[in-house]
């Protein structure tokens, strides 16, 4: 590994000022650190967020569940909150890669890298939530811009996501063994959102299958999907499924999490 400089901002805003000065912000480090021992990521300096205490946390409030960016995964999974008001949402937390990754990896972590076959991303679209960051407000739907890539600054912080709490949700995940990442996943939700479906894993970024949203609209069951299609075109092909695999599994799945 490359030698860096290392720093532990004590507040957001040494965290915002190493950031502008060049810096890599550094949440659970399960996707950059790997990164940085295969020479895909050689930052100059890295800022742990590890000891911001105020990113960290779960509140309920107002029928929104908000979760701090530095709250690992497996707070999610465990928190009895989470768990009552969306629990396809802890169900999610709860089967992210090993406990390892659970213990280490955080949500702001995990969208900022917005890796394409990353849970949270599903979650965060399928439940219509909002991205906080040190300066704004994004909304789900306007936060993934494609491969790896978000509508963040280089030097903006996500703070907190705010899941709205919905009348009934779903996740399903056809997972790769190894990685436990997903082949594809589906995440399904019915609520202040209208009838949302968000997938992962099949394309360069999770997307919204819009033809499922409107049979689960007018029919929110299993049955709704019966018969339905999704187009390969623009999805992934790899040692793990091709395109017309994957886009042939998102309608199960979608139907699996509608229960």
């Amino acid at each position: 590994m490359q030698t860096f400089d290392y720093s532990t901002p004590s507040s957001l805003a040494d965290a915002r000022a190493a950031a502008a000065a060049g810096a890599k912000l550094l949440a659970g480090g399960q996707s950059l650190l790997a990164a940085m021992k295969l020479g895909l990521q050689a930052p100059d300096a890295l800022a742990d967020l590890s000891g911001l205490a105020d990113l960290r946390g779960i509140s309920v409030a107002g029928g929104v569940v908000k979760i701090g960016a530095m709250t690992p995964h497996a707070a999610v999974a465990a928190s009895a909150d989470v768990r009552a008001a969306i629990p396809a949402l802890a169900a999610l937390a709860g089967h992210i890669g090993d406990r390892q990754v659970r213990n280490r990896g955080t949500i702001g972590g995990s969208l900022a890298n917005a890796d394409p076959a990353a849970c949270y991303p599903a979650a965060v679209l399928g439940l219509g939530a909002t991205v906080h960051t040190d300066r704004r407000s994004i909304a789900g739907d306007d936060f993934f811009t494609g491969l790896y890539g978000t509508a963040l600054a280089e030097d903006e912080v996500i703070t907190a996501v705010s899941f709205p709490v919905p009348q009934a949700a779903g996740w399903q995940k056809f997972k790769q063994p190894a990685s436990r990442f997903s082949i594809v996943g589906v995440f399904v939700s019915k609520g202040p959102q209208g009838v949302r479906v968000a997938v992962t894993g099949a394309g360069p970024c999770v997307f919204r299958a819009k033809a499922l949203e409107e049979r689960l609209a007018a029919n929110w069951s299993a049955a709704a999907l019966a018969g339905a299609s999704v187009s390969a075109d623009g999805l992934n092909s790899d040692l793990h499924g091709s395109a017309e695999y994957r886009a042939a599994l998102i309608p199960v799945l979608a139907a699996r999490a509608v229960g």
